[in-house]
């Protein structure tokens, strides 16, 4: 083939630098966020905290209960920076530094991350901890050393805590045990046994069970000896569990021979125990959840801020950007310019993140204000569409800022996404949130009779009198979302 030159013209989205960096700090946790700002600050010397008084809060737009916000949906003149628009805003090459420099202070001190504490207490370490807390081997190893143990049976009581689970129960049978150790030590079973036993009795009570039901017998049997109906509860457990998981009350009062007020004591005991043992000691990192948005009501209008406490504020050092003045080393100069450049681009992205975060949050709190004036019954159906929609944004933006961002309301602290559910038909045409049926389902649960507790289709059949279309394997489905037990475990004694 025969070499020729052509000349071709077409379109393509390019990622610019700042366009990366600000859908990367829009995706981050609270946490994360306070890692990123941390890691920029150690990285940028022309960026730092700042500890100057803030000034008075913004007033954020105020929903009305009957009218609907004008200010959800940003015009193009008012509209924010968002990860979308932010490559336009690139600085060019020829832009003159020191022009900036001297208009810094005037257009971009201090712009806020999302922080408005500015006393001395800002100088905190915003590290994440990394303290975890102490394994259940590790705790019963701790129990194991101060045992008298001959050497044969520490082996043995090693091999038998290295096979307690999580929940606190042998994951490994007797047999499994011992032909494991038989290869080193010459024992048979009934030693396994027996330094099983003596590890039974180790704390957290409970452990080392083989099933629910041995362990309870361990609890029951750790309790001090004049506790009432603990021997009732022994018995119970011991010689008629069986019957008492199919909750078979009527069969119970007469195998035991008491009266029901008696027999509700007896369960009650038995229902006071922990049916996971080891779940009380865990080496698992504390998790924490820092609200990003706080909503509550003023003078009965909906009042959406940023929280306050997320992230500090940051700005351009003035000591370094007065330097830009006097530089006379061309290398110093192309290094200023240089972090300056990219502690412009970390605030403004900051400031982009803060502002989409802002104008979602409001957007939400419009759209589901029958949750927050009437709880979750009042929820409506609501997807990542809808709201992209109203905000003029892409979904895969909504999606970013939902992800692991939380919201602080009266009726307790939500990730954004809890407000987006799936809707169901009604009766009359319109929808139902699957999420306002989850509640009512829960509502109708907790107001049954314990002694007739509602099945399934009992449900589905009261939601469709109230309009509600809903299948009985969809009922099930929800209240099983809900960690609700069907209707024949959830039986009482009233």
């Amino acid at each position: 083939m025969k070499q020729a030159l052509q000349l071709r013209l077409g379109q393509h989205l390019t990622m610019t630098p700042q366009l990366q960096q600000a859908i990367k700090l829009l995706q981050l946790s609270t946490m994360e966020l306070q890692q990123e700002i941390q890691s920029v600050l150690e990285a940028n010397p022309l960026l730092e905290v700042s500890e100057e008084p803030e000034a008075p809060a913004t007033d954020y737009n105020l929903y009305n209960n009957t009218s609907a916000p004008s200010e959800t949906t940003a015009s193009p003149e008012t509209a924010s920076p968002s990860p979308e628009s932010a490559a336009s805003e690139t600085p060019g090459n020829s832009e003159d530094y020191t022009e900036i420099n001297d208009q810094w202070d005037n257009s971009y001190e201090a712009v806020p991350s999302g922080s408005g504490s500015s006393s001395g207490e800002d100088d905190r370490d915003y590290e994440v901890s990394d303290s975890a807390g102490e394994s259940l081997q590790d705790h019963l190893r701790w129990q194991m050393e101060l045992t008298p143990f001959t050497p044969t049976d520490r082996r043995i009581a090693e091999a038998i805590i290295d096979a307690i689970s999580d929940d606190g129960y042998l994951s490994t049978n007797v047999e499994e045990i011992h032909q494991t150790l038989s290869k080193e030590l010459a024992i048979d079973p009934d030693e396994v046994t027996a330094v099983l036993h003596r590890v039974q009795n180790f704390d957290p009570p409970g452990i080392a069970a083989r099933n629910l039901q041995e362990s309870l017998v361990l609890q029951l049997r750790q309790l001090p000896l004049g506790t009432q109906w603990r021997t009732q509860a022994l018995e119970l457990v011991e010689q008629h569990f069986t019957v008492l998981a199919e909750r078979d009350f009527p069969l119970l009062l007469r195998r035991l021979k008491i009266k029901e007020e008696q027999l509700r004591h007896v369960v009650h005991l038995i229902q006071s125990l922990n049916p996971r043992p080891g779940g009380q000691i865990t080496a698992a990192k504390p998790e924490y959840i820092i609200p990003d948005v706080i909503v509550r009501k003023v003078r009965n209008k909906w009042k959406v801020e940023l929280n306050p406490e997320t992230a500090p504020k940051v700005r351009i050092n003035p000591h370094y950007a007065q330097m830009m003045k006097h530089a006379h080393n061309s290398a110093d100069t192309t290094y200023i310019k240089n972090h300056l450049q990219e502690a412009r681009w970390f605030i403004k992205s900051l400031a982009s993140r803060n502002d989409t975060l802002l104008k979602v949050a409001r957007c939400i709190v419009d759209q589901q204000r029958g949750f927050f004036d009437y709880g979750a019954e009042a929820m409506k159906a609501l997807v990542l569409h809808d709201v992209a929609e109203a905000v003029g944004m892409h979904e895969s933006t909504i999606s970013r800022v939902t992800t692991k961002k939380y919201m602080h309301t009266p009726r307790g602290i939500f990730e954004l996404k809890y407000f987006f559910s799936s809707h169901v038909s009604t009766t009359d045409g319109g929808e139902c949130s699957a999420t306002a049926i989850r509640a009512l389902i829960k509502k109708l649960i907790t107001a049954e009779n314990p002694g007739k507790p509602l099945s399934d289709s009992k449900l589905a059949l009261i939601l469709s009198d109230q309009g509600i279309n809903v299948a009985r394997r969809t009922v099930a489905k929800y209240r099983e979302a809900l960690a609700i037990p069907p209707s024949n475990e959830r039986k009482r004694l009233t």
